[in-house]
């Protein structure tokens, strides 16, 4: 049954793997692991990857109460807080070098967000006051220099003027305001009030989910826009069908927290038409296309889509029995990611992407800034969470 072939890569191949990456000389989690499955000990150490690993680890032991994940979450963590950290100007920087030093001390509103949701879900674990106050103190500098009457801004410098948006700009463009990062400030945010109740944190959830609803969704296209000018005026044609599929589940997930039922009857809305779009454009051959420029479809089958797509029809079904067909499309992916995403190989963990064949013909590292435990990690955890036994 799924959830225990969930439960099993999740025990047997996801944590395993990740534990193994411990640099046990300069601190953190080594922060590259090439295709051929080489340690690259001397790689720069992304803030966002460590961060990341600090919230899988967090959810592991509130899913599994191994107290194993809690030693490796306490590394991530420590890491974090001696060497990502800005003492002087607050928030967190780009990435390190491999013994620790800082290598590029960009301060993006994207990495602050992660440090606020990893740090939210280390206290659920620990209770430790240390992380909460970091996260609330990163959440106000997040609000006092990262926003304007718009939305979130991007990229700054270690003093936190603003600078080019080169590291979350894809697609021959540089946006100005992007949705992927307004999604994870939501989601970073959501985990913020769950663990804290509050009321500045909900208020700022609700500012965005107006956002969300007056800026980025497109109702004619039936889809969000991705890539923004300062003044939330969309720069690309581009459906981004990984994100359209974790936003509506992730909305879901805020509008739960919120407890609000006018808000959440104005989303669900959103959400449900966001889910309808996805299995009709975007579900084929058993798996979830990349994304579509220009109206031409991107083939490749991406680890982190997948793994969102799951979650989101599931959650698309447990919000409608009716519509039997997502759960289906569910269990119909995760056959999929088994066949072809999933790395075999022994110490493997999950490839990067496939083509339309599935062949990792890309050869992408399976672990570096972006590659990560976060979305396969957190498939899992919902999987279980939902108690789906399909």
């Amino acid at each position: 049954m799924m959830i225990e072939e969930v439960k099993r890569n999740l025990c047997d191949q996801i944590r395993p793997f990740w534990k193994g990456l411990i640099d046990k000389k300069n601190g953190g989690y080594y922060g590259q692991v090439d295709f051929e499955l080489n340690i690259h000990e001397d790689a720069p150490k992304g803030v966002i990857l460590n961060s990341r690993i600090l919230w899988f680890f967090s959810n592991s032991f509130l899913t599994l109460q191994e107290e194993e994940d809690l030693v490796c979450a306490n590394w991530a963590y420590d890491y974090l807080m001696n060497n990502c950290l800005d003492k002087i100007y607050g928030g967190v920087y780009w990435s390190t070098n491999s013994d620790g030093t800082i290598m590029d001390s960009t301060k993006h509103t994207y990495n602050q967000a992660f440090s606020v949701y990893a740090l939210s879900s280390y206290y659920a674990a620990t209770g430790k006051k240390e992380a909460i106050e970091t996260a609330i103190d990163i959440f106000k500098l997040i609000e006092e220099k990262c926003r304007d009457d718009i939305g979130y801004l991007e990229a700054f410098d270690e003093q936190f003027n603003p600078i080019k948006n080169d590291k979350l700009s894809e697609n021959g463009v540089i946006a100005d305001k992007t949705m992927n990062t307004l999604l994870h400030v939501f989601e970073a945010y959501t985990e913020l009030y769950r663990v804290t109740n509050l009321s500045e944190v909900k208020d700022k959830l609700e500012w965005i989910i107006d956002v969300f609803s007056n800026k980025v969704y497109n109702k004619e296209k039936k889809r969000q826009e991705v890539f923004f000018d300062k003044d939330m005026n969309s720069i690309l044609d581009l459906h981004s069908y990984g994100h359209d599929i974790e936003t509506a589940w992730l909305l879901d997930r805020g509008l739960e927290v919120l407890d609000n039922d006018e808000l959440t009857k104005k989303m669900e809305e959103i959400t449900r038409i966001l889910t309808k779009e996805i299995y009709d454009v975007a579900y084929v051959d058993h798996s979830v296309l990349n994304e579509c420029e220009d109206g031409v479809d991107n083939e490749n089958r991406i680890w982190w889509v997948q793994a969102e797509a799951i979650v989101g029809f599931i959650n698309g079904f447990q919000k409608d029995n009716n519509k039997t067909e997502y759960l289906e499309a569910a269990k119909d992916i995760w056959e999929y990611c088994k066949e072809y995403i999933i790395d075999k190989r022994p110490g493997g963990e999950w490839f990067w992407e496939v083509d339309k064949n599935g062949q990792p013909t890309s050869r992408k590292d399976i672990v570096e800034p972006w590659k990560c435990p976060y979305h396969n990690g957190r498939f899992c955890f919902e999987i279980i969470r939902r108690n789906i036994d399909a």
